[in-house]
């Protein structure tokens, strides 16, 4: 992991909804991690790797289903996702827009999946002038 892509982790419902708001400017992957399966292991470590290959324009958040239950079943009830460790969501707007699990959570997939999704600037809205 780098200092300039920071994993947050999501321990509060208020958290969670502040990474969902984000998520209408920035697209947001949340990992949903197992601290006691060796295939959570394993792509925690790909999720590193992918991070090692430099900063993006996404937030990193992490849910650790042992110690913050509440946060992973409301991860799964408000993205209408089944919950599974190891989990990846990418969400956009408040949706999930593409995930993976268990074996097929690998850096390359992570990178080809925010490359399908690119950061799109936000909308600018203009007001009229009078003149």
């Amino acid at each position: 992991m780098t200092s300039e892509t920071p994993i947050r982790a999501l321990r509060s419902a208020a958290d969670l909804d502040h990474a969902l708001e984000r998520s209408r400017t920035r697209p947001l992957l949340i990992f949903k991690n197992s601290l006691t399966c060796g295939t959570s292991a394993v792509a925690f470590d790909e999720l590193h790797d992918h991070l090692a290959e430099g900063p993006r324009e996404v937030d990193y958040a992490i849910v650790t289903v042992q110690t913050d239950r509440e946060v992973s079943n409301a991860v799964a009830a408000r993205l209408h996702v089944r919950h599974e460790t190891p989990q990846v969501l990418l969400v956009r707007d408040g949706r999930v827009e593409w995930s993976v699990t268990h074996h097929r959570v690998t850096a390359d997939e992570l990178s080809r999946a925010l490359a399908r999704w690119p950061v799109q600037p936000p909308r600018l809205t203009t007001t009229p002038t009078g003149s």
